[in-house]
């Protein structure tokens, strides 16, 4: 019997995936958990296994088109089958949210065509623009609700409407579309060089979700950067033991990262203005500290997330971030979702202070920069004391400046004190 694979949940916050390729074609035969395809989230790449065995007999989205999770998107099944079109739900069963129903009426959309892709397969005011608006990227989607105009076509992938394509718009100027290309060729095709002097590398997969959501995240938030620095003596001290310490403890190759991310998680503790997200309408307070960090690997920027950072111990902590690091290639969705709260440190390049940038629905990120030494009046002599560079941006919008002070003031004097840290 025929088996339906459908767009898989990648997380709660996720609505919707791009499928970025096809691995296998209509006809060809397909191994249960061998890769089937791969789709594009607002973080990665993920590569999707078949959940059956057998032929690939239908596919319902191609390459470059975005689909609402739980989605049917092919079929499994025996040669000489004919799948049946996609499950439709029926209207006296649909479950629609008032302002998906408000928006269905004012656009005349039938609600009974539309899969919902909210909680329990609700259908929300996303699922009805999905029918009204060409195919949007995640930035150019922020661009169109802030108000700006929708252009004619898109140049992205599969014809999607990109970032660039609005702001043309906007500037009454018009992209040319790229020249039709395969998808399958175009997705087997990472670097094209086209003189002996330059090579072009196309701008997609995790690369071009990066670029799109931080050109979003600086045009729809108020960003902010406060700077400071912090007595870096303690963390250099306890790092110096730690290296030293038995190699029966394990604990040799905990680094000063991780003793930066366990401060910072257990700070944000008593600031809980920062540890949170921003929708459209409300300030969500997390209860626990999902630590996000920078990882600079060789898919591009990624930023994996230690979920209930602030309830594990120093080696737990450093374990956990030590795994995640290792398994950038192939990290899962809860692995890549729900953080509240974001460090990205680039101290170990030499760099003193920078500008970080929001990683949005969060309201602040933590830049670390590297130890410089710092004169500092002691006593009745002025010695040089190491210090630790920070760069905390905020969003405005759901934090003020100084509540943000605080909390660098608070981790500055978390990092000056760090043995006593660790009894909390």
């Amino acid at each position: 019997m025929a088996s339906t694979v459908v767009m898989p949940q990648q997380g709660n916050s996720v609505e919707t995936c791009i499928i970025y390729r096809w691995r296998k074609n209509i006809g060809e035969p397909v191994a249960k958990g061998e890769i089937l395809l791969d789709i594009e989230t607002d973080k990665a790449v993920l590569e999707i296994e078949s959940s059956a065995a057998g032929i690939l007999l239908e596919t319902y989205y191609q390459a470059g088109d975005e689909v609402p999770v739980k989605t049917p998107i092919a079929v499994i099944g025996q040669a000489g089958e004919h799948p049946a079109a996609p499950p439709i739900p029926a209207a006296d069963t649909l479950a629609a949210s008032p302002r998906a129903r408000k928006r269905a009426a004012q656009n005349g959309v039938d609600l009974s065509t539309r899969i919902g892709s909210g909680a329990q397969g609700r259908i929300i005011e996303r699922d009805v623009l999905a029918a009204t608006l060409p195919r949007l990227t995640p930035a150019a989607r922020a661009l169109i609700e802030s108000g700006m105009p929708i252009p004619p076509n898109g140049t992205g992938l599969g014809g999607r409407i990109t970032s660039e394509d609005v702001l043309a718009a906007s500037a009454g100027e018009t992209i040319a579309p790229p020249p039709a290309v395969e998808p399958e060729t175009q997705a087997l095709t990472p670097l094209l060089t086209t003189t002996d002097h330059a090579t072009v590398i196309p701008l997609r997969g995790v690369r071009k979700v990066t670029a799109e959501r931080m050109l979003a995240s600086l045009q729809t938030t108020a960003q902010l950067t406060l700077t400071a620095s912090a007595d870096a003596r303690a963390l250099q001290a306890y790092r110096a033991r730690l290296k030293a310490s038995a190699g029966s403890l394990e604990l040799s190759d905990i680094g000063l990262n991780d003793l930066i991310l366990f401060a910072v998680a257990r700070t944000l503790r008593t600031f809980p203005d920062l540890n949170a997200t921003l929708s459209e309408d409300a300030i969500t307070q997390s209860a626990n500290v999902n630590l996000g960090f920078a990882v600079d690997s060789p898919r591009g920027l990624l930023v994996p997330v230690i979920h209930g950072a602030d309830r594990l111990s120093l080696h737990a902590l450093a374990r956990e971030s030590k795994r995640l690091i290792e398994s950038a290639g192939k990290l899962t969705s809860n692995d890549l979702n729900g953080g509240t709260f974001t460090v990205t440190n680039l101290g170990s390049f030499g760099i003193e202070t920078f500008t970080p940038i929001l990683n949005p629905p969060q309201v602040a990120i933590l830049g670390v920069g590297k130890i410089d030494l710092k004169p500092m009046q002691m006593d009745a002599e002025v010695q040089f004391i190491p210090y630790l560079h920070l760069s905390l941006t905020i969003d405005h919008r759901a934090v003020d400046g100084a509540p943000a002070a605080r909390f660098l003031q608070a981790l500055s004097r978390n990092f000056a004190q760090f043995d006593l840290l660790l009894a909390f």
